[in-house]
């Protein structure tokens, strides 16, 4: 769980001067207050301003904070980040002309100086920022300046020409992982034609590094050119033999063109271990190959003679998927130990519901509750998965009575409230949802998960937009670049009839990560704004990752694209 925010240590210092104050003789003359004791009440307001998720007070009090405080870099960074996330540009450039004075040289700094270039249109400081940083020795300059380009610009396109003339002007580093972080960048932005452009001049650059290939392979996929893509990996191949980690990355580049077989076939060469045979068969069943599946199980299972934990679990997870439920049961009955044991023992539990025998899976359950000798964890968890048990057998009350009785024994336990929040979400009951996800947030106010999961609720399923704006911008401050939080942010500016900018934040998210929701999400607000067109290519890509999504579904049903 993300922690809580921290007081910036100039509060921890006033505390300190003011109880020495306050300990003084009464007749003894009063010092003037010092600047980090002024620093202190805006501090305070702007916590609270924070917690109440109230981005543009707590970004106005930060920095005053950060005015009165002569020489604390650390508050000037607070003001510059809080005011960017409240879309504050004008006091983010005071934060930051505050942050430049106290720390002339910081990577941060500049880093955050690039991205409000960027975010103001500015595209020569920009690129003079970006260039300074990329021109730092070592690991690090190029990493910010990356991060930049991540996080700034309202304009998706900005960022893209601002790399484009980066690769003009021969800035990036003449390093593969470099060219390699920039290369996928310009992947994720949709660009086709910068992204060949790079692609291009990382293979002359680096002709005989694998790795380029694969970063090439994605970029002919991305252009529709599967057929060179899987030619090219398959020229790569050879060199998977004794080479274990691009063995592994060449098989998950195969299965990104939906070539689980060949992925398969690259796993199954060379030296074979837990990790390599759990991959394998979780692509021989992504493709439903039951066959090879059971070829590999029975293999498996010749060679597990010596009671190895690892093998034994993963055997027992093979056998499940291949529906040999007591086959299941046995061999995680059979893991002799270590930190598998317990998950062993949940799995067997739920392997016996599977096998219809509700009453042995509870009894099992039931025991790993009571059972002092293992670790708090799983105990909690067989909580969790009675419930599970319980929901899968249509026994609405069991559920929520399971997670009850796991509240009872964990009381304010987190990941019982939130399952049980999901459960009264699932019910339709909003209000039992949205208590059990408060909870949480008493206990933990920064608990990101609970801040989006219930911003998002009330943004979807209510119309108290801004208190869900308020909920996920408190949770952007913790992780602004959070692919799922940034989708949030989005979708409940839609919500508020915001949709330009709801569009951005959405492709922002996008580009971040592709996943299903968002481009449902991205789709909608395009078909909302007469890009019917774009709007299609997104809902597309929803259905291409995940045909059954419900926001997919939605839209579908809303706009019949």
């Amino acid at each position: 769980m993300p922690a809580l925010i921290r007081i910036p240590s100039v509060l921890l210092l006033s505390l300190a001067l003011s109880q020495g104050l306050a300990a003084a003789p009464a007749k003894a003359p009063v010092a003037a207050p010092s600047t980090q004791e002024l620093a202190l009440e805006p501090v305070m307001a702007g916590e609270f301003a924070l917690q109440a998720g109230k981005l543009a007070d707590a970004a106005r009090w930060y920095l005053q904070a950060a005015q009165q405080s002569r020489d604390d870099a650390g508050l000037a960074e607070r003001a510059t980040r809080i005011s960017m996330l409240a879309n504050d540009d004008a006091r983010a450039a005071q934060g930051l002309v505050l942050w430049e004075q106290r720390a002339p040289r910081s990577l941060a700094m500049r880093s955050a100086a690039a991205a409000l270039a960027l975010r103001q249109g500015n595209v020569k400081a920009a690129e003079g920022e970006l260039q300074a940083l990329l021109k730092e020795p070592g690991d690090e300059g190029w990493k910010f300046a990356l991060g930049a380009l991540i996080g700034g610009g309202r304009d998706p396109a900005l960022p893209a020409q601002v790399l484009g003339d980066l690769v003009d002007a021969d800035a990036l580093p003449d390093r593969i992982e470099v060219w390699q972080e920039f290369g996928r960048l310009a992947l994720r932005m949709d660009r086709p034609e910068l992204a060949k452009r790079m692609i291009d001049e990382v293979v002359r650059r680096f002709p005989e590094e694998p790795r380029v290939a694969l970063l090439h392979a994605s970029q002919l996929q991305q252009a529709g050119r599967s057929d060179e893509a899987l030619a090219l990996l398959r020229g790569v191949e050879p060199r998977t033999r004794q080479d274990p980690e691009l063995r592994n990355a060449v098989a998950i580049a195969y299965d990104a063109l939906d070539q689980p077989a060949a992925a398969e076939r690259v796993l199954a060469q060379g030296p074979q271990d837990v990790q390599t045979w759990g991959m394998r068969a979780s692509l021989l069943a992504k493709q439903g190959d039951t066959a090879a599946l059971s070829g590999l199980y029975g293999e498996l299972s010749r060679q597990a003679a010596k009671p190895d934990p690892a093998q034994r679990l993963l055997l027992g997870k093979i056998a499940e998927y291949l529906k040999r439920y007591s086959e299941a049961v046995n061999w995680y009955h059979s893991v002799p130990g270590g930190d598998e044991r317990s998950e062993a023992r949940l799995r067997a539990a739920s392997a016996l519901g599977l096998l219809g025998r509700q009453d042995k899976a509870l009894a099992e359950v039931h025991a790993i509750q009571s059972d002092a000798g293992i670790d708090e964890d799983a105990r909690r968890d067989a909580y969790l998965l009675e419930a599970e048990l319980r929901q899968r057998a249509g026994d609405d009350g069991g559920e929520l009575d399971a997670l009850a009785r796991g509240l009872a024994a964990y009381p304010d336990e987190n990941a019982l409230l939130y399952a049980r929040g999901l459960a009264w979400e699932r019910r339709d009951d909003i209000p039992r949802a949205e208590a059990d996800l408060r909870k949480i947030l008493v206990t933990e106010p920064e608990n990101v998960a609970a801040l989006n999961a219930l911003g998002y609720t009330l943004a979807d399923r209510t119309t108290r937009y801004q208190e869900a704006l308020e909920l996920i911008d408190r949770a952007r401050v913790a992780e602004p670049d959070n692919a799922a939080i940034v989708d949030s942010y989005g979708w409940v500016l839609y919500r508020l009839g915001r949709n330009e900018e709801a569009l951005v934040q959405l492709r922002r998210a996008w580009t971040l990560a592709k996943d299903a929701e968002i481009a449902a999400h991205v789709g909608e607000v395009l078909w909302v704004l007469g890009k019917h067109d774009e709007a299609r290519h997104f809902f597309g890509e929803a259905a291409r990752l995940e045909p059954d999504n419900r926001a997919l579904q939605r839209a579908r049903e809303k706009f019949n694209p």
